[in-house]
C-alpha cells in the first residue's frame, strides 16, 4: 500500500469495526486461556480494557494494525482470518 492508502485505511470506520471484532475475539480468548507468566498481567489488563471499551481500543490499535505486513499486502480486502492474525500480532507486540 502507498502511504496515502495506509493513511486512509487508518481512518476507515468499516475497517475499524473489523479490528474491534478481532480485538474482542482475542480478548475473550485471553480471558479463558492460560497466558505465559511474563505477559499474563498486561494481556489480562488489556483484555478487560478492550471488553469495557472496544471502540476506544479499536481506534488505538488501528494505525499499528494497518502497518502490519499482511494488511499492507492486502489492504481493506484482507480476509477476516488474516486480519485476526494481524490484530493479535499487533496486540502481542504492544501489550506483552
Amino acid at each position: 500500500m502507498t502511504d496515502e492508502e495506509s493513511a486512509a485505511l487508518m481512518n476507515d470506520l468499516v475497517f475499524r469495526g473489523r479490528i474491534k471484532v478481532s480485538a474482542l475475539r482475542y480478548a475473550d480468548t485471553l480471558t479463558i486461556q492460560a497466558v505465559p507468566a511474563s505477559s499474563h498481567t498486561s494481556l489480562l489488563r488489556w483484555s478487560w480494557q478492550t471488553i469495557g471499551s472496544p471502540d476506544v481500543m479499536a481506534q488505538s490499535l488501528q494505525p499499528s494494525v494497518v502497518m502490519d505486513a499482511a494488511v499492507q499486502q492486502d489492504g481493506a480486502s484482507i480476509s477476516d482470518a488474516a486480519l485476526q492474525g494481524a490484530v493479535e500480532a499487533t496486540i502481542n507486540k504492544l501489550y506483552s
